[in-house]
């Protein structure tokens, strides 16, 4: 929020949640080891979440038109250090890091056993809906943040189900890399 909201940079507002969530987990302790990033006693659940994680970027790149991006939010980008220069760090790093410290810090430490709807799915949700203020409408934020929140279920599920984390981060790692080559594209054309 400091860095969204206050410092109005990406890379501030990045690193400071990254910086909140392991440090939450350092001081906490869970037990689960972080090696379950790397588990899935299903492979074909790791292509297949990955095949689902890229079509969020495809979708947004072909409904780009429909969902009434701010024309200013090329500007509003660049204001807040994504600039042609820095995107592809960005990127990078957003697609790298970002879902293996997520996944573990919201499957894992906030996350529950339970099969049913959980409050940290919508708080994951409700996260993501924060970057939309001001660049789309209401109408559209919410139903991205209702996405979410599913996606957020289905990756506690998967995760739950399969022992491990493989399967989520591939997921996560798809969206957030097509995701992010979307934004890059429409927004530096």
């Amino acid at each position: 929020m400091i860095g969204l909201f206050w410092a109005q940079n990406a890379w501030v507002a990045l690193f400071g949640f990254h910086f909140v969530m392991v440090t939450s987990l350092l001081i906490a302790r869970p037990n689960t080891p972080f090696s379950v990033l790397f588990k899935s006693n299903h492979p074909n659940w790791v292509i297949v979440n990955a095949i689902l994680g890229s079509s969020s970027g495809v979708a947004l790149y072909l409904l780009w038109p429909y969902l009434g991006i701010a024309e200013s939010v090329p500007t509003q980008l660049e204001t807040m250090g994504l600039t042609i220069l820095t995107w592809p760090a960005f990127i990078v790093y957003f697609s790298l890091i970002n879902p293996f410290i997520e996944e573990y810090f919201w499957r894992i430490y906030l996350g529950s056993e339970t099969k049913r709807f959980y409050l940290s799915d919508a708080i994951y949700a409700g996260y993501h809906g924060l970057v939309l203020f001001g660049k789309t409408s209401w109408l559209i934020i919410a139903l991205v943040v209702s996405a979410l929140a599913f996606a957020g279920w289905l990756w506690r599920q998967i995760a739950r189900e399969d022992s491990g984390l493989l399967a989520p981060v591939a997921g996560h790692m798809a969206a957030d890399l097509t995701i992010l080559a979307t934004v890059y594209r429409m927004c530096t054309l």
